[in-house]
């Protein structure tokens, strides 16, 4: 069967002379693929199939495996590799896409996540902190994991103030019902109206709203706990982005 689509490498790695790759498309989901003589200087598919390329693929699927039979490039991304913070920051959310976005299926929400927020890290136009905490939130939303951001889940109240979150159920508490609940911690009330709007807005508004530095790196620490909670693991690509984090 041939399959023909539109996708973003999110995984790359030299065979031989080969490449397998993982790509994220918007109609087939996560593909694994093989992508002949790519590993080589002058193969065909060689620049298609680099990391963070977003390419236009026919591939050809049989018996549960996929080979790349062309190629063309749409964007190349290339300018992450002038930034390491934003390389690390996407590797990341590489990681994150090969783990969540759903494989064999309809996957475009997932698609026009990542290559929104990769362009607004390559143009450094939004703090990279914000960019993090959107793309991760955001994502465990369309996986199923999306945290109960909506009144207090014992008493139903809504708070305009601070309430407290536990990142190990998801859910809010109103500060006279927390005792007993599990372990949560307080949240102010302008990084809870933003965990909000990235859980609740239209895409088309998602990136529109600003914090201040000290509330993005709370909504950031909020954001990268209820992750590494809800996964019960850790992600190597994450813990280099720390290691090379200047912002």
């Amino acid at each position: 069967m041939q399959i023909t689509t539109t996708g973003i490498i999110i995984r790359s790695k030299a065979s031989g002379d080969d490449r397998l790759v993982t790509v994220l498309t918007p109609d087939h989901g996560v593909l694994d693929a093989v992508a002949r003589s790519a590993a080589t200087p002058r193969g065909r598919l060689t620049s298609a199939t680099e990391l963070f390329c977003y390419s236009r693929l026919v591939l050809f699927s049989y018996r549960g495996s996929n080979t790349i039979d062309s190629a063309d490039v749409e964007e190349t991304f290339f300018d992450l590799r002038k930034d390491l913070e934003g390389l690390a920051l996407a590797s990341y959310f590489a990681e994150l896409c090969c783990e969540l976005a759903p494989r064999e299926e309809e996957a475009s929400a997932y698609l026009r996540l990542l290559l929104n927020t990769l362009y607004l890290i390559v143009k450094r136009s939004k703090p990279l902190a914000q960019l993090k905490a959107i793309f991760e939130l955001r994502l465990l939303t369309m996986a199923g994991f999306m945290p109960d951001l909506t009144a207090c889940s014992v008493c139903g109240e809504y708070k305009e103030g601070s309430m407290l979150f536990s990142v190990e159920n998801g859910a809010l508490y109103c500060k006279d019902c927390h005792r007993g609940q599990a372990v949560a911690s307080e949240i102010p009330a302008g990084v809870l109206a933003a965990m909000r709007h990235i859980l609740y807005a239209d895409f088309s508004k998602l990136f529109s709203f600003t914090l201040p530095k000290d509330s993005l790196r709370v909504l950031a620490g909020f954001s990268e706990r209820y992750l590494l909670t809800q996964m019960q693991r850790g992600y190597r690509s994450l813990d280099f982005y720390h290691d090379v984090e200047t912002t």
